[in-house]
């Protein structure tokens, strides 16, 4: 799963909740177009890229291997099967290949956001209809709860009529959160792009070369929460803690769904001396896990692990209590009263587990085929995912 982390697009993570009102805390931010200026500074012009663009070479392969002939569902998986199988690209996955489609063709490796600008150049140049897609994956907590990681997986979802779609998919069994997805612009896929190039460096520590990529990700796309985020831990890194604070408050303000800022503001402000400051954060954010149904679920899953079935069958209950929507919480409750004894308990959670995973929105499940069509009757809802990548905690 680490590889799949750097792949994609992670935040660390202790909350998510309002932010300009997070659990009562005012954070008083006003903008400042000036301090936004010194923190983008020189990088005002992003170098020019295309995605999804394809160069001759692609073209002549697609001309060479597509059937002009093929329409609709067929295109779809004989693009798949140019893709990935060993006789034609047999593409492989690599969770630090940050490319364009025309890159990834010709390097024939790619992570999720390459090999879905690849899918996508090449989907677009047969006349499939096809947009980048976003979808929020299952929080995980360090056992202390201390943390969480919070991820957003990129597919490819397209449409073939006016009621048929489809997924296309690169990884295998991704843990997704039900009714997250959001389609994004292309525009707003670039930025994701630049933030990604951006992590890569604030990984390595080369903190200039970082900021120099999550400023073009905000001249791209300004409103773009997680870029200011990232930002933020760039600054405190340069001890600019001005301008960290500034970004960080800023990434709250634009993002609800995006409380790592909260918990990088507090570890800025215990670092500055500010313990009151810190404490309130702190605490914000300590109540928010309090009622994540996730983090009681991860609770669940520690107090299984140490054969606490008791505590376990209490965690798992609180979470069911917050989310009675998701499949995993009565599954795991039924798992655990069968280590008590209790069969029926057993058998009547499952049960309830396979039908809210029928009834429930499963569309974005990946599995080893890549492509799913989803039908006419499946439930697909879009909604506001909000867009996250990684976060490096403020030391």
């Amino acid at each position: 799963m680490q590889a799949l982390y750097r792949a994609i697009f992670l935040v660390l993570l202790t909350g998510v909740l309002g932010a300009c009102q997070f659990m009562g805390l005012n954070t008083g931010f006003r903008e400042n177009p000036a301090l936004e200026q010194r923190i983008i500074g020189q990088y005002i012009q992003p170098p020019p890229l295309d995605l999804s663009g394809l160069d001759q070479n692609v073209i002549g392969y697609l001309d060479a291997n597509i059937d002009p002939r093929l329409r609709g569902w067929n295109l779809v998986e004989r693009l798949q099967e140019l893709l990935f199988s060993p006789d034609y690209l047999n593409m492989q996955y690599d969770d630090l290949a940050n490319f364009t489609a025309s890159q990834a063709f010709a390097e024939r490796r790619a992570n999720c956001l390459s090999l879905v600008n690849l899918y996508i150049g090449m989907a677009r140049h047969l006349g499939l209809d096809v947009q980048y897609q976003t979808i929020k994956m299952r929080p995980v907590w360090n056992r202390r709860g201390e943390v969480m990681i919070l991820s957003e997986h990129i597919n490819a979802h397209g449409r073939i009529g006016p009621t048929n779609r489809y997924i296309v998919d690169f990884t295998p069994e991704v843990r997704l959160q039900s009714q997250t997805a959001r389609l994004i612009s292309d525009t707003e896929a670039l930025a994701l792009f630049f933030n990604n190039v951006g992590v890569e460096y604030l990984i390595a520590g080369e903190y200039e070369k970082a900021r120099e990529q999550f400023s073009y990700a905000l001249v791209v796309n300004p409103e773009l929460s997680i870029a200011w985020n990232n930002m933020g831990s760039v600054l405190k890194n340069l001890e600019e803690n001005e301008l960290a604070e500034y970004s960080l408050l800023k990434s709250a303000a634009l993002d609800r769904d995006n409380a790592s800022a909260y918990n990088n503001l507090a570890r800025l402000y215990f670092d500055q001396g500010d313990t009151e400051k810190g404490e309130r954060y702190r605490r914000a954010v300590e109540t928010y896990n309090r009622r994540n149904p996730y983090y009681h679920y991860m609770l669940g899953n520690l107090a299984y692990e140490d054969g606490a079935f008791e505590q376990a069958r209490a965690h798992y209950q609180d979470a069911l209590r917050r989310d009675a929507n998701e499949p995993d919480f009565y599954l795991a409750l039924g798992l655990t009263f069968r280590e008590m004894g209790d069969e029926k308990a057993f058998a009547d959670l499952s049960q309830m587990a396979a039908a809210v995973r029928e009834l429930g929105d499963q569309t974005y499940r990946a599995s080893q085929s890549r492509v799913r069509r989803v039908e006419n009757r499946a439930t697909f809802r879009l909604t506001g995912a909000g867009t996250s990548l990684r976060v490096i905690q403020v030391n």
